[in-house]
């Protein structure tokens, strides 16, 4: 019997390729010889580079970039067992975690971090890219990014203009000419699942802006310089950005890697699921396990298991959710391929307690998972 495993990670107690290994235990207990193939699981967010890595091989890279308040950090991405394609949580540089409440300023942060380690990638020999947007401290449009690839954003004197989004009002020429040819060898693939456009009232700087620290006064001024920014580039480069579903996502990230780097954004479930080849793996498969941290209705909006199970149903194949805590709405899952839902819990115990035994856990609800389905094969 083959069984596929692809689970995300059960924040706060188990990597994806931890749960795996669990997943593993337990079925094994019942089915010592089991054709087992593990597919660690992410949904574009945090944890991407470590199960794209783990799931298909590779290794990680650290370089010292710039942080959101352009301070040096030791940030790390990921290159595939290929050798040819990096996968960069612009979080890693430029993520709002960097950075102390008291610290965050939108107005000052930047991307140039994360350019800074696309260039590190591009030095390496990586000509394929995947992105994932979540996590941004950042509001400047992806200025900074352009400007470590070697764009110039230039004010009314041919001057640079300063790191961060307050100071695009400033901005009057630009200036591609020094962007790095090799980037138009690379092919961007861009985790995103959300689709506010630059500007606007859902646009990044009012949606998002507050969490970074802006102020009313702020976002007023942010929002403005974006719009800026997004007439500069559609004038420059011809590229409709203002509009462009996802344009607004990571502080407006989104709009410079569509106009930039000719970026294709794509739900990150999507990206991960094709770039782990997941369909492929699954092919030949008698069942499915999939499972995350908690399940409710939010995990038909594109998480991991719901990815999964669209993925396996196009074959025909069952899929069994084994989650570490089960709330409102899970239903909706039945209707996208999902067989059941298990929660990994023997029984009532405080989430501490079941976070500490996650692994254990987890190979027990596994093992009956697999006994049950086992028996209703006729096995023994």
């Amino acid at each position: 019997m083959k069984i596929v495993l692809a689970p995300d990670s059960y924040k706060g107690s188990l990597s994806a390729i931890e749960a795996c290994r669990a997943m593993e235990e337990g079925i094994r207990r019942a089915l010592p010889d089991a054709d087992i193939v593990a597919v660690p699981m992410a949904d574009g967010g945090e944890g991407t580079a470590q199960s794209l890595v783990d799931a298909m091989g590779g290794r990680f890279r650290e370089a010292t970039v710039a942080n959101p308040l352009g301070e040096p950090v030791l940030a790390k991405y990921g290159i595939l067992e290929d050798g040819s394609t990096a996968v960069i949580e612009m979080a890693e540089a430029s993520g709002l975690t960097l950075i102390p409440e008291a610290g965050r300023n939108p107005l000052l942060t930047t991307t140039f971090g994360t350019g800074q380690l696309i260039a590190d990638a591009l030095a390496q020999g990586c000509r394929r890219f995947v992105i994932c947007l979540g996590g941004s401290a950042t509001n400047d449009g992806g200025a900074g990014m352009v400007q470590a690839l070697g764009g110039r954003l230039l004010d009314e004197r041919g001057e640079e203009l300063p790191y961060g989004g307050g100071y695009l009002d400033r901005l009057r020429e630009l200036d591609v000419s020094g962007m790095d040819p090799r980037l138009k060898e690379c092919e961007f693939s861009v985790a995103c699942d959300v689709d506010n456009p630059l500007c606007g009232p859902r646009g990044a700087s009012v949606v998002y802006g507050p969490q970074k620290g802006a102020t009313p006064e702020m976002v007023d001024a942010l929002d403005r310089n974006l719009e800026i920014w997004g007439r500069m580039i559609e004038s420059k480069l011809g590229v409709p950005v203002l509009d462009a579903p996802g344009a607004g996502a990571a502080g407006g990230l989104g709009a410079a890697v569509l106009a930039f780097l000719n970026g294709e954004l794509r739900r990150g479930i999507e990206l991960v699921v094709d770039a782990g080849r997941l369909a492929e793996k699954v092919q030949g498969a008698s069942l499915v396990l999939t499972g995350e941290g908690r399940s409710d209705f939010q995990t038909a909006m594109g998480k991991t298991p719901y990815g999964v199970a669209l993925t396996a149903r196009a074959q025909g194949v069952p899929v069994v959710l084994i989650s570490g805590s089960i709330g409102p709405g899970i239903e909706a899952l039945y209707e996208h391929g999902v067989t059941s839902v298990f929660s990994a819990a023997n029984g009532p115990m405080r989430l501490e307690e079941a976070m500490a035994n996650a692994y254990g856990l987890l190979a027990d609800s596994a093992e009956r998972v697999i006994r049950l389905y086992s028996a209703s094969l006729g096995r023994r």
